[in-house]
Parts: C-alpha cells; sequence; structure tokens
C-alpha cells in the first residue's frame, strides 16, 4: 500500500490524513510486503486501514509526531484544529499540505519523495525532521543505511539483440521466473533482455540485512527498477518500497542523498561509478565492475572476452560481493562499539559519530605500512601528488614519495627496465603494476604481489 490515495485529502481530516501520513512513513522502512507497485495499487487506500489509524490517533495524539512546522490547537475530545494562517505546509501530497490540507503550490525547498509516492514532497526543514526520527529508530535496531547500485554492481543485464553466437548457449541456462530465489540467468521477455545476479548476492542481502535497511538507487527507469528488484528480493524482505530510480534524482545524470530517507553520516554506497556521487564521495565504496556480457565489456571499451565468453564467472567465496561483505561487517561493528573518548569514562554517543569517519579508518588500513613510488606511471609533465592513482594509494593508507631510499616497500611502473625498476629488483622490493593498487581499492585487502609482475618493454 502506498503513503496515501489521489482521493481528495478532504475526504478525510487532515490530521487523519497527517497522522496516517507519518505512520506510513514509519512502515515505509519495514521489511513486510505491503505495498505493491502498479499504478492501480498505489491509488487504492484501504478504508479500513484508515479506520485503523484514526482509532489509534484518536487514543492519543501527539502533536509533535504530526508536524512541528505547524501550530496545532487542542479540544477536550482529542480533536485537532489547524491554524491555516500560520501554517508553513511542512509538506505536500497531492497539491495539498499534510498538515492543514490547504491547496499549496510546490516552491523550491522541497525533497520529492515519488519513489515513496508519485504526489509526495517535503519541505527540507521537515525532511531533516523525518530523517532525524527514522535514525533513532534505526540505530535502536543497531542498523545503518546502505544505498546498491544495480548495473555493473549487483547484476548485469544485456538486450537480446545484443547477445552475440557465443552466448547462445546462455538461451539453454535460463532460470525459472517461477522459483526466483533459486536462479540467477533469467530471460525477461516483456523487456527483452537477459539478467545475470552476481555470484553470492543471494547470501550478500540476507547478511546485510539485520545490519543495514538497504536501498536500492539506480540511473534506470523506474520499470527497470522494480524489475531488478523483484529479481533480487521476490518477497519484498530487503528492500520493501525503497527503490530509486533516474526520474527520482533531483539533478540530472548525479545520484544524491537527498531522496533517501536517511542521515548522510549513517548512509553508506555501494556502487561501481564515482562519477555519478559528486557530493557523496566520502559515503561511497567503488565496486569492481561485473561484465557478465559480451555487450558490457564492449559499452566500457574493454577488449577482453566477457565472463560469458569465457564460460565462467566470479568466484562466490573470494568474488567482489564477498569480499565487500566483510568491509561493511566491520564498519558496521566500529561503528556500534561501545568506543570511549581519550582520557574520558564516557562512552560516545551514537548520533556523534559519523560512518564516513569509519570507512575512512577502515581504508586506511588496506595499504599501512606500504611506502609506494611510482616509475613511468604519470606523464613527466605533471605534478604526481595531484594524480588519481597517487589519492587512491593514500587513501588506501599508503605512504607515496617520488624518490627511492631504503624506507620503499613497492615500486609500481609499467617497465621493469627503468633505472628505479633495476634498483627495485636489486635491492629485493617489491616490483608491481599500477592494477596492484586498483585491485587493493576494489577488493579492500593487499592483493598478493606476485600477481602483478611487471614485463620488461623490449
Amino acid at each position: 500500500m502506498g503513503v496515501a490515495t489521489d482521493s481528495p485529502v478532504n475526504s478525510f481530516s487532515s490530521d487523519d490524513f497527517a497522522a496516517l501520513l507519518d505512520a506510513e512513513l514509519d512502515t515505509a522502512s519495514d521489511t513486510s510486503p505491503d505495498r505493491e507497485d502498479s499504478d492501480a495499487d498505489e491509488d487504492k487506500l484501504s478504508s479500513e486501514s484508515i479506520s485503523v489509524k484514526r482509532r489509534k490517533m484518536e487514543a492519543s495524539v501527539d502533536v509533535e509526531e504530526i508536524g512541528t512546522s505547524s501550530s496545532y490547537q487542542m479540544t477536550e475530545n482529542s480533536s485537532v484544529s489547524v491554524k491555516t494562517d500560520i501554517c508553513t505546509h511542512p509538506g505536500v501530497f497531492g497539491g495539498m499540505c499534510i498538515a492543514c490540507g490547504q491547496r499549496v503550490d510546490v516552491e523550491e525547498g522541497h525533497v520529492s519523495l515519488r519513489y515513496i509516492h508519485k504526489a509526495l514532497t517535503f519541505k527540507d526543514d521537515e525532511i531533516t525532521r523525518v530523517r532525524n526520527r527514522d535514525l533513532k529508530n534505526l540505530f535502536r535496531q543497531k542498523k545503518l543505511y546502505l544505498v546498491l547500485d544495480l548495473d555493473h554492481t549487483l547484476l548485469n543485464s544485456t538486450r537480446f539483440m545484443d547477445v552475440i553466437s557465443e552466448e547462445q548457449y546462455l538461451m539453454g541456462q535460463i532460470d525459472s521466473l517461477q522459483d526466483i530465489p533459486k536462479g540467477s540467468l533469467f530471460r525477461l521477455d516483456s523487456m527483452h533482455m537477459l539478467t545475470k545476479l552476481r555470484p553470492f548476492i543471494r547470501t550478500f542481502l540476507e547478511e546485510l540485512s539485520p545490519l543495514f535497511e538497504m536501498y536500492i538507487y539506480t540511473m534506470g527507469e523506474r520499470a527497470y527498477a522494480l524489475q531488478m528488484a523483484s529479481l533480487l528480493d521476490p518477497t519484498k524482505t530487503y528492500f520493501g518500497t525503497r527503490v530509486i530510480a533516474n526520474d527520482d534524482c533531483t539533478l540530472k545524470h548525479q545520484k544524491g542523498l537527498d531522496v533517501v530517507v536517511g542521515q548522510e553520516s549513517a548512509t553508506l554506497i555501494l556502487d561501481d561509478t564515482e562519477v555519478v556521487w559528486g557530493k557523496h564521495k566520502e559515503n561511497l565504496i567503488l565496486m569492481e565492475r561485473y561484465h557478465f556480457f559480451a555487450s558490457s565489456c564492449r559499452q566500457f571499451g574493454y577488449s577482453s572476452k566477457s565472463l560469458s565468453q569465457q564460460r565462467s564467472d566470479e568466484s562466490e567465496t573470494d568474488g567482489a560481493l564477498a569480499s565487500v561483505l566483510k568491509v561493511l561487517k566491520r564498519i558496521h561493528g566500529l561503528f556500534f562499539a561501545e568506543e570511549t573518548e581519550v582520557g574520558s569514562s564516557e562512552i560516545i554517543p551514537l548520533d556523534s559519530k559519523d560512518v564516513r569517519q569509519v570507512l575512512k579508518t577502515v581504508r586506511t588500513e588496506v595499504l599501512k605500512g606500504c611506502k609506494v613510488v611510482f616509475s613511468r606511471v604519470f606523464p613527466n609533465n605533471v605534478i604526481a601528488e595531484n594524480q588519481h592513482l597517487w589519492k587512491m594509494a593514500e587513501k588506501l593508507g599508503a605512504v607515496c614519495s617520488t624518490e627511492i631510499d631504503s624506507s620503499v616497500t613497492h615500486l609500481v611502473a609499467t617497465d621493469a627496465g627503468t633505472e628505479k625498476s633495476h634498483w627495485a629488483i636489486k635491492e629485493k622490493k617489491f616490483v608491481v603494476t599500477p592494477q596492484w593498487i586498483e585491485a587493493a581499492n576494489y577488493f579492500w585487502f593487499r592483493p598478493p604481489e606476485e600477481n602483478f609482475p611487471v614485463n620488461q618493454n623490449k
């Protein structure tokens, strides 16, 4: 069921609607499958559910829970009358204020939550109130927020027309849409595409569910997002209605946490693309892209064969999702650990913690103790310290330098024939390709150096 329907707000009192809205926002994060996403079901509100919520509200009306942005006057029989002349209209539903019922126009400073209901928006200060309340509820469950990208992060899709001859064998390995939890490769005739779920995804979601309130956030269309959500979570156990698509974004070609009912300080993001999270890179865990289909490799300009062409797949136990699951569990554990300030016995309250700082701490452990020098990795006319790979190594805890000395542990090079490479080999230092740092960034552990040998150019 949606937050409400498109029936006129004045079909029942505005205080009934406000109480109903608050109650529905509480259950929007519930894991029970209480909402169908078709337009027909969105526009149908059970009179029985209204009656139940109305009785609850009449028994105990909490003005603050209805909205702090408006002025209310209580009467002896617990009815609520709204002073519409001073109502600041904290939110708008179907063109009407959720507090006083007046018809108002949506202006700047409103956040649209179309994925909860297509007609729902909140003012900035009201969404802040909702987030604060939601965070308290989440902390009581010892949970954080986790925003998950779809394509190349949790799954890979391809159109029928893009399936090449080397992949035709897949048509004989399609799993049944009648038994989704047991499958990983699906044929979606309505969308003319194949979708392959990333190995380990079922275990990944199951083990994170007690630790995180999870959202799907994709730049794809809503119909596609909902279809993918049904493959990942057919019983709506993990995501419920928390499926955000491109038409929910407030900036073109950019994802933002402004449409997530969660505090940024308690939210982690898992995505294969960094550039779309321009304002929230500190919340981001970057994923290695999942290229199961050949069309996926072509899309990103890779000349290598896809996993489907190799008739192979990622490892369940050592793949990207298994690796990042360990990271997410560690971050969660550190966040909820009872830490005290240095020199004090006072426990740091949860609302004073920031998961971005915990993420930063865990990331710096990856290459801690490594001192890296680069050789022929950057052009001669650039400042090495400003280059992406240099910054990546530092974020992973490595110390980077332009000079070789006895404290250097790793030489990152593209050619084993350089003077620095000869020195490193003679001094028994590790000589690795730039991909060694990139692998550490994706898998969150120090990769075996022998897997990244540098060849001597002739």
